[in-house]
C-alpha cells in the first residue's frame, strides 16, 4: 500500500492540464492533494491555481523537483520538453506522468528543420533518446506513467474488455482524427512537437489500436508485433484557394504535415488504416472501426450525440465549454457531455493513482509509449523515403 495521500505538482497550464485536472477531481476513491502548479508565467500560473485549488505556485522546476511533499509530477508542457523533464524527476524518484507523445526529434531550436533534416537521422537520435530514459525508468524508484487518454476512453475499454472475453481475432481497423487546426500556435513548427498533425492528432487513433492489438495478443496467447509502416503525408491546407476562400482555415503548417495516411500490417497479417489531419471543419472528429472474426465495433469518442443543441444564438455562453475547437454554438451543435470521462481523462488519472496506492499495472507501460513512437517515426520515414519500413 503506498501513501495515504498523494501529493500532485503539475507543470504546465494549458489544456492538457486543464483535461488532466478535471481528471483528478473525477477519479475517486484515493485521496490527492493539488500542491503546486509550475510554469515561467507566474500569472497564469497563478489564475490556473486558483481555479483548480492549487495550493501554490512555483516558477522552478528545479524548485519543484525538490520539493520532498511532492510523489507525483504531472508534465503537461511541449513535448520536447518530455524526456529532460522525465529524467531529472525520475532521478530524484518522483512518479511522473507524461503526456502523449513520449518524445520526438526536436534539434537544437532551429527553424524548418522538419524539411532539412532526415527522418532516418530523426529516428537515430529519437531512438537514443528513449535508450536513455528506459535505463532511467529502470533504475529509478519513481514509477513512469504515459498519458495516452484514448486507451481509457470508456467505449476503448469496454472494447478491450469484449476482445478479452471473446479472444476475438483482430483483421483489420480503420480511423480518423481530423480537427481544424491547433489550440497551441506552435503546432507549425517540426522543432516544438516532433511532427505536425500525426504527432497532435493521429496518434491518437494509431495508439488506440496497438493497445487493442496487444489486448487480442494477451488475451489469446499470442505475440503479435507491427510488421511493416507505409505512409503518405502532406500540407493539404496549401492547396491552392481564390481569395476568400481561407476565411476558416486555422491550420498554418510550416515545415510540418497537416495530413498523414498510415497503413500498419501485423505480423499476424491484420492492417490497420489511421487518418490525422488538421484542416477539417466542423470541429473535433475521432472515429475508430475494429472488424474482428466474429465481431465489429465502432467507436464514436467525438463527436457523439449525447447532447444536441440548437441555438439561435451564443448569449451568455462565453464561459460554457462546448467542446474542443468546435464550429460556433449556434445552430446545431453535438455538445461534448462528460467530455473527461468518455475520453479516458479520468480513466487513465484513476489508473495512475491507483498504480501510485496500490502498485497495480496501467494500461499504459512505457513499453506501449516506446513501440507507439517508433512506429510514428517510421510512418515519417515512408513518408519522406516513398517506401515500406520494416520493423
Amino acid at each position: 500500500m503506498g501513501k495515504d495521500v498523494i501529493t500532485i505538482g503539475t507543470v504546465g497550464y494549458g489544456y492538457g492540464a486543464f483535461l488532466h485536472v478535471n481528471g483528478y477531481k473525477n477519479a475517486g476513491g484515493i485521496p490527492i492533494r493539488l500542491k503546486t502548479v509550475c510554469a515561467r508565467n507566474a500569472e497564469k500560473a497563478e489564475a490556473f491555481r486558483a481555479k483548480y485549488n492549487y495550493e501554490q505556485i512555483c516558477t522552478s522546476y528545479d524548485e519543484l523537483v525538490a520539493d520532498p511533499e511532492i510523489d507525483l509530477i504531472d508534465i503537461s508542457v511541449p513535448p520536447r520538453l518530455h524526456i529532460p523533464y522525465c529524467i531529472q524527476a525520475l532521478k530524484a524518484g518522483k512518479s511522473i506522468i507524461c503526456e502523449k507523445p513520449i518524445t520526438g526529434y526536436f534539434g537544437n531550436g532551429t527553424d524548418n528543420i522538419g524539411k532539412t533534416v532526415s527522418k532516418a537521422q530523426m529516428w537515430e537520435e529519437m531512438d537514443q533518446q528513449l535508450t536513455e530514459l528506459k535505463k532511467v525508468i529502470n533504475e529509478s524508484t519513481g514509477k513512469f506513467f504515459y498519458a495516452e487518454d484514448f486507451v481509457y476512453a470508456t467505449p476503448v475499454q469496454k472494447a478491450a474488455e469484449i476482445l478479452r472475453a471473446k479472444k476475438s481475432k483482430i483483421m483489420f481497423m480503420n480511423g480518423i482524427e481530423s480537427i481544424i487546426g491547433s489550440t497551441s500556435e506552435a503546432a507549425s513548427e517540426w522543432k516544438n512537437f516532433g511532427g505536425g498533425t500525426t504527432m497532435r492528432n493521429g496518434i491518437h487513433i494509431l495508439s488506440t489500436m496497438m493497445y487493442l492489438k496487444q489486448v487480442e495478443a494477451q488475451a489469446r496467447g499470442e505475440k503479435i508485433t507491427v510488421k511493416s509502416v507505409m505512409a503518405e503525408m502532406g500540407q493539404i491546407s496549401k492547396v491552392p484557394l481564390k481569395e476568400g476562400e481561407k476565411q476558416y482555415a486555422q491550420a498554418h503548417p510550416n515545415d510540418v504535415e497537416d495530413c498523414s495516411n498510415i497503413i500498419l500490417t501485423y505480423s499476424d497479417g491484420s492492417m490497420c488504416n489511421i487518418i490525422g489531419t488538421d484542416a477539417v471543419v466542423g470541429g473535433s472528429a475521432n472515429h475508430i472501426n475494429v472488424a474482428c472474426n466474429d465481431m465489429k465495433f465502432q467507436m464514436n469518442l467525438t463527436q457523439n450525440d449525447l447532447l444536441k443543441t440548437y441555438c439561435c444564438d451564443d448569449n451568455g455562453l462565453d464561459g460554457v465549454y462546448w467542446g474542443e475547437l468546435n464550429p460556433p454554438k449556434t445552430g446545431w451543435n453535438n455538445v461534448f457531455v462528460s467530455d473527461e470521462v468518455i475520453r479516458g481523462y479520468t480513466g487513465e488519472m484513476k489508473s495512475f493513482l491507483e498504480s501510485m496506492a496500490y502498485g497495480t499495472p496501467t494500461e499504459t507501460p512505457f513499453e506501449l509509449a516506446y513501440d507507439i513512437i517508433r512506429v510514428v517515426y517510421a510512418a515519417f520515414r515512408s513518408a519522406e523515403e516513398g517506401r515500406r519500413i520494416e520493423l
